[in-house]
C-alpha cells in the first residue's frame, strides 16, 4: 500500500452504498495510492485512529500509523492473530482495552487493514464501543474487497460456530487499495474470487463470462480483468446492501453457498480457506436447485466448471454429514428448526427455499460426496 500516489494519479472508482438511516451511507473506492483519501475521510473532529491488523501485516500496519501521525492525528496499533484465530472475544477485549487505556472517544475512528477476519473483527469492536464508533476498513485481500469489508455486518467466532456473535455497523468508508493485491499469492487471489463467483451466479451473468472469457488473466492481481470483476462484485452487494442492511429480505441472498460453507469452516476448525469452502456450498446449493426441480442441469455443471477453472474444490469429504447437519441447524440462517438455503431458479434467480425434510439434503449430498 503506497502512501503517495507515483505519476498522474488514475481515476478512482466510487461506489456508494446508501443506508436507510443517518450515518449507514458511505463510499467503496476502488484504485491505488488511496490512503492519500484518508485524511479527508476522517475529517477535523478525530483525534485519534486504532489501527486493526494482524501479525502478517505489521510493516503495512505502520505505513498507516505513520501516514496519519504525519496527518496530525494520534494514531495506535493493535495487532492481533492471522486470520480466522483473530475472531474470538478475547481478541475484540484486547482491542477494547487498547481504547480504553487511549482514551478514545465517540469522535474517534478505528481502522482494519486486513482480510475478512481482520474487518469483521475490528467492526465488531467499533460497534460495540461506546455502543458504536466509526470504523474505516482498508481490505488488503481480494476476498475482503468484494466481500467482508463491504456490508456492515461484523462478527467474532464461538465454539459453537462461525459469525454466531456480531452487529450491523455501516463503516464510514472502504479503501479498496488494488496495490495491496500484489503480494497476495495466486492461490489466495482465486480462493477470494469464489465471493464473486457467487455475485456471479445471484445477480450479474457477466461476472461469470468474464471469469469463463480470461483464464490468464485472473492470475494476476493488477489486470483490468480483476478490476472489473472487484468492481462489478462490489456494485453487486452495494446495490442489495442499499436496500437490505439488516438482512430481512435480499440480503439473505448473499448468503448462497453460505450456509453448507460455514459449517464446512467449522468441521474443519477454520483451516479451509472462506472462499473454498463457499465453493463447496454453491455447488451443494445448485444441485439442491436441481434437485428440487428448479434449475436446469446444464447451470450445475456450468457451477462446477467455474469454480474448478480456479482450482477450487467441489466436493466434501462423505463422512462428515452429520456433523455438517448438526452446524447447518446453529446456522443464523436457520427458522425454528426449518434449514433455509438460498437456491436458484436459474442464472441471476435467486430465492430463499426452507427445507423440512432432511432426506432431500442427504440425497443432494451425496452428489459432492467424495471418499
Amino acid at each position: 500500500m503506497s502512501s503517495q500516489p507515483s505519476g498522474e494519479p488514475e481515476p478512482i472508482t466510487r461506489i456508494p452504498v446508501t443506508g436507510q438511516r443517518p450515518g449507514e451511507s458511505y463510499e467503496v473506492l476502488i484504485g491505488h495510492d488511496l490512503l492519500r483519501e484518508l485524511p479527508g475521510i476522517l475529517g477535523p473532529r478525530v483525534r485519534r485512529a486504532l489501527i486493526v491488523h494482524p501479525r502478517a501485516l505489521r510493516s503495512t500496519g505502520e505505513l498507516v500509523m505513520s501516514d496519519l501521525r504525519a496527518a496530525g492525528y494520534e494514531a495506535f496499533s493493535a495487532e492481533i492473530p492471522d486470520a480466522e484465530e483473530g475472531k474470538h472475544a478475547q481478541v475484540a477485549a484486547f482491542c477494547w482495552q487498547v481504547l480504553g487505556q487511549n482514551d478514545f472517544t465517540r469522535s474517534d475512528v478505528v481502522i482494519s487493514v486486513g482480510g475478512g477476519a481482520v474487518s469483521d473483527l475490528a467492526g465488531f469492536v467499533a460497534a460495540t464501543w461506546l455502543r458504536g464508533v466509526r470504523v474505516v476498513h482498508l481490505p488488503t485481500t481480494l476476498l475482503g474487497m468484494v466481500d467482508a469489508a463491504v456490508g456492515g455486518k461484523t462478527g467474532i467466532n464461538t465454539a459453537e460456530g462461525k459469525n454466531l456473535v456480531g452487529a450491523f455497523h455501516p463503516p464510514a468508508a472502504v479503501l479498496c487499495d488494488l496495490g495491496t493485491l500484489r503480494t497476495l499469492p495466486v492461490n489466495e487471489l482465486l480462493t477470494g474470487l469464489a465471493e464473486v463467483v457467487k455475485c456471479g451466479f445471484i445477480a450479474d451473468p457477466k461476472i461469470l463470462e468474464l471469469l469463463e472469457a480470461h483464464p490468464q488473466q485472473l492470475r494476476d492481481s493488477q489486470s483490468a480483468v480483476i478490476r472489473e470483476l472487484i468492481e462489478r462484485a462490489v456494485r453487486v452487494k452495494a446495490e442489495i446492501v442499499s436496500e437490505d442492511l439488516r438482512e430481512t429480505g435480499r440480503r439473505e441472498f448473499l448468503n448462497y453457498g453460505h450456509t453448507l460453507g460455514h459449517a464446512i469452516e467449522l468441521a474443519e476448525r477454520y483451516q479451509w480457506r472462506h472462499g473454498a469452502a463457499v465453493a463447496v456450498g454453491m455447488v451443494f446449493a445448485a444441485e439442491l436447485s436441481a434437485a428440487a426441480g428448479s434449475l436446469d442441469p446444464a447451470v450445475v455443471q456450468r457451477t462446477r466448471a467455474i469454480l474448478e477453472s480456479l482450482g477450487l474444490p467441489t466436493g466434501y469429504r462423505a463422512d462428515r454429514w452429520a456433523r455438517l447437519l448438526e452446524a447447518m441447524h446453529r446456522d443464523k440462517k436457520t427458522r425454528g428448526n426449518l434449514l433455509r438455503f438460498v437456491v436458484l431458479d436459474g442464472i441471476a434467480r435467486p430465492r430463499i427455499m426452507e427445507v423440512p425434510d432432511e432426506t432431500l439434503l442427504f440425497a443432494t449430498y451425496q452428489e459432492i460426496a467424495e471418499a
